[in-house]
């Protein structure tokens, strides 16, 4: 699917990243985690790499991880053993308690913190802090792809486990 739908590839740089970097190629990982088929699929994955660790719950960065945790949120109450989503807002809610981490996660539970595409992991790091600072306890952070830029070193660099699905080179030699 990712090969199909989500990565675009060209001779030159003509893709403009987050960061503002250009890049010969880019992966719209949305076209496959907002899409039933994706999301049972990707739900499936993610469950299956983190049952063994018993989580209480899984989420980051909103918008890219938000469908990812849905999806493995339902997989894992389909299979007995429930994992809540949660979603960490960019900046604090500017209003009423002012969270900046939505969902029914607790301080001392353990969670996995996703994302889509890793770079650099500034996106997964940023989620990482904050649910830190909220007092959660991270088993790791997963990426569904990871773009082998710095991504990988600057989690581990932090003191958390990676755990990428795919690497780009496995992608772009398929």
């Amino acid at each position: 699917m990712i090969l199909e739908r989500a990565l675009k590839v060209s001779d030159k740089p003509i893709f403009k990243l987050s960061s503002g970097k250009m890049s010969t190629y880019y992966i719209d990982l949305r076209t496959i985690t907002l899409d039933p088929e994706g999301g049972y699929i990707i739900g499936n994955l993610i469950f299956n790499m983190i049952k063994g660790r018993n989580p209480d719950a899984i989420g980051g960065l909103t918008l890219g991880a938000d469908p990812i945790s849905y999806a493995t949120s339902i997989i894992s109450y389909l299979n007995k053993q429930p994992v809540k989503p949660f979603v960490v807002r960019k900046e604090p809610k500017g209003h009423g308690t002012g969270k900046q981490i939505e969902g029914n996660v607790k301080p001392g539970e353990k969670v996995f913190i996703v994302e889509d595409v890793v770079t650099t992991a500034g996106s997964s790091l940023k989620a990482a802090k904050v649910a830190k600072d909220y007092g959660l306890e991270i088993l790791g952070i997963i990426a569904l792809v990871d773009r082998e830029e710095g991504g990988e070193e600057n989690i581990k660099n932090e003191g958390f486990d990676f755990y990428p699905v795919f690497k780009i080179s496995e992608l772009l030699n398929s």
